[in-house]
């Protein structure tokens, strides 16, 4: 059967999307989350070896832990996501916390006091998450699955999120060796690191603000977090802004999406220089073509449940559009073999005309004008005229 490279090409994207999201438990050192905390009883005095175990029930993943002899316990490596929490000590009753949001790139503390009382009873921690970042000094915002598929994007295009922090800049028009088009803290575009599910997918070729060598589309994104400054060692590799993107995963459950955007030339403003060329050559004003239409689907479930899920997401881009272009042409006069010259001391230039091979043009005051007879007595030899403008 014979496969066209274009179909190719999309089979690929499918299954690396596919792979992606049947590795999301891979552990890395950036782009996952952590939990960490004290437990105490009721008199604040530290529990040492409780159990803690943290469990995602949409894909199954359980991870444990015990605390040490100052009541602490710290839980690495975890994929982003909602966690159940639960603490066990012989004794003391259960302690179980439900709903934590584990964010990219942040590490979550939760201290828990526990109760006495028989292990087998179970009691509701409604200890506050504090969604600041108290574990360390860098900055920077996680924009969450909801937050990525509710904000309005032109085109669908992510990248359009990942300035929406403080400090970071993002200007989509200027051109690709242009240091300033997504400048973070003062720094350049290409001193950014971009990490994929903690893989490194940076750009060496174009380096470009916030781009990476995989492109990622939106419904294929659950979250990122954008480090503007003070990261840790574990991200490092550049001086500017640290992006983790993380992938969606499948679960126990079915999900999926289609969805459709459309882009009409009819809803865009004009260039104000193209509409002011076409004004003065009586044309209506009329903008550039741009016209997109995209469209896609995403599919998730799992294949064998807790233990290995698939997630895929197709998407198509039509697009036709138009970029006028500023050109500096020579004047009118030029062409006809005149060259106009700025005097130095202007009162001595009161203007006048000067004429040319076909037509005669007026020289403004402050100008000297040279045409084609005065050129050839001043130059015979050509040499103020090597592409030969003036016919011998």
């Amino acid at each position: 059967m014979r496969v066209s490279a274009g179909w190719a090409a999309r089979l690929g994207a499918l299954v690396t999307a596919m792979v992606l999201g049947a590795a999301g438990t891979v552990v890395a050192q950036t782009g996952t989350a952590a939990i960490f905390g004290k437990v105490t009883d009721q008199q604040g005095g530290v529990l040492p070896g409780v159990t803690v175990t943290v469990s995602n029930e949409a894909t199954g993943i359980t991870r444990s832990t015990t605390t040490d002899g100052s009541g602490d316990y710290l839980i690495l490596a975890l994929p982003p996501g909602l966690y159940s929490v639960r603490f066990e000590l012989e004794g003391f009753r259960t302690a179980v916390r439900e709903n934590v949001e584990l964010p990219v790139d942040l590490r979550t503390r939760l201290d828990v006091p526990m109760e006495l009382g028989s292990q087998a009873e179970t009691i509701e921690v409604t200890s506050i998450v504090s969604p600041l970042n108290t574990t360390d000094a860098s900055l920077g915002n996680v924009i969450t699955a909801r937050q990525v598929g509710e904000l309005p994007l032109e085109a669908r295009n992510v990248v359009g999120l990942l300035s929406l922090q403080a400090g970071a800049v993002y200007v989509p028009n200027t051109t690709v060796d242009d240091p300033r088009n997504g400048a973070v803290s003062g720094a350049r575009a290409d001193q950014s690191n971009v990490t994929l599910d903690g893989v490194d997918v940076n750009d060496p070729q174009f380096g470009t603000a916030y781009s990476s060598a995989v492109r990622m589309t939106l419904d294929a994104l659950q979250e990122f977090r954008v480090t503007t400054s003070n990261f840790g060692a574990e991200a490092g590799r550049s001086s500017a802004a640290q992006v983790s993107l993380v992938t969606k995963s499948g679960t126990n459950e079915f999900h999926g999406s289609g969805y459709w955007a459309q882009r009409d030339t009819a809803w865009s403003s004009n260039e104000y220089f193209l509409k002011l060329s076409q004004l003065s050559q009586g044309q209506a004003s009329k903008a550039p073509r741009l016209d997109k239409k995209i469209f896609g689907g995403a599919l998730g479930g799992p294949v064998v449940r807790d233990r290995l899920f698939f997630f895929g997401n197709y998407e198509g881009l039509n697009e036709l559009s138009e970029t006028p272009v500023l050109r500096s042409v020579p004047s009118a006069s030029f062409r006809d073999g005149v060259l106009l010259y700025r005097c130095a001391n202007p009162a001595q230039c009161p203007g006048g005309t000067v004429a040319g091979f076909t037509d005669t043009h007026p020289v403004p005051a402050g100008f000297f004008g040279l045409g084609p007879d005065l050129l050839r007595a001043l130059d015979p030899l050509g040499i103020m005229n090597p592409g030969k403008l003036l016919p011998d």
